[in-house]
């Protein structure tokens, strides 16, 4: 039985009134591109919710997308804001499937609990902060276990903090300019903080799966905003390179893409230079079964030329990338 997995960060899909592109634009090009995937399970990130009176917030926009294409009678489970009445009003997690989810859960900080740090720049009556305050991440982890034939597959979606400096109180002038660098490089390192963070975590949710069965089936996926060398992956791999411990070799994670060319192994360009942050990792178990990855990148445009134009192209500034494996039936 062939299965398809999928991550793919849809940069902000949404149904804003009076947004350019409209959400009629972007599903114009993007719907194709789902298509094209075929895939069985979707992970996708920067999912935003719409609201409407009477109604919690929902997944509206994301509706309309799948509309009219296979994924529209699959499963499907997100993200949901703390009182979990309703999705959050930005960046969710969702996780699209062909077969049955058993069961779903999020996870913030139940694992890792947030660091203590006191920002030392930032400009206050006194210099910087007096106390140290907790640093959380914006984003849960989004877990689900998935019935394939006779096994069960857990899959964990992600989506780590980007490498945009966190705002250091003071050290703004506008929201594109620091008043020093020592802010920039502060802001920097608790994005950084943050990131790792979530990576940790992470790790924690996969051991404890090891711990409940050696003979797990663990995929985890999302936008990482970091490449397979970086610090974030490698604490989510946790190879035996790194712990020196091969009684853990079967606890290893690898990033699919590995068996791509490197000269097309990216999911993002920025500056001109193209970057894998987008990954698929898998238990070693699921080696046994793995034919192949694929990234469609051949459209992806340089996000950072809409970052200095504010031009928005209908398309997400993220390529999906694919893993297919033959599965016992």
């Amino acid at each position: 039985m062939k299965l398809r997995i999928t991550t793919f960060n849809l940069e902000n899909l949404d149904d804003k009134p009076g947004q350019k592109p409209t959400l009629e634009e972007r599903i114009a090009v993007m719907r194709p591109q789902l298509q094209r995937i075929d895939a069985d399970i979707l992970c996708l990130q920067e999912v935003n919710g719409q609201e409407e009176i009477g109604h919690p917030r929902r997944l509206l926009a994301l509706d309309a997308l799948l509309k009219d294409t296979q994924y529209a009678s699959f499963n499907r489970v997100s993200t949901m804001d703390e009182g979990g009445a309703q999705v959050y009003n930005e960046r969710n997690l969702v996780i699209v499937s062909r077969f049955e989810i058993l069961e779903h859960q999020q996870y913030k900080h139940r694992f890792a609990p947030a660091p203590l740090y006191r920002i030392v720049t930032a400009v206050t009556n006194g210099g910087g902060e007096q106390t140290a305050k907790e640093i959380t991440w914006e984003r849960p982890i989004l877990h689900a276990k998935i019935k394939i034939g006779g096994k069960i597959l857990n899959v964990v979606n992600l989506h780590l903090k980007s490498k945009i400096p966190t705002d250091i109180p003071g050290q703004k002038l506008d929201n594109y300019t620091w008043k020093t660098a020592s802010g920039w490089a502060e802001g920097y390192f608790i994005s950084s903080m943050k990131r790792v963070g979530q990576a940790l975590e992470t790790r924690m949710l996969i051991d404890k799966l090891f711990d409940e069965n050696e003979n797990a089936w663990i995929v985890a996926c999302g936008d990482f905003n970091a490449d397979f060398d970086d610090v974030p992956v490698e604490a989510i791999r946790g190879r035996v390179e790194n712990t020196g411990n091969g009684e853990l070799a079967r606890r290893i994670m690898l990033p699919c893409e590995m068996s791509i060319p490197e000269s097309a192994r990216f999911s993002l360009y920025h500056q001109g230079k193209g970057n894998m942050l987008d990954h698929l990792l898998v238990c070693r178990d699921m080696l046994a079964y793995y034919k192949g990855s694929e990234v469609h990148n051949e459209l992806l445009h340089d996000e950072s030329i809409a970052f200095a134009t504010d031009i928005k192209f209908p398309e997400s500034d993220h390529s999906p990338v694919i893993a297919e494996f033959e599965m016992p039936d």
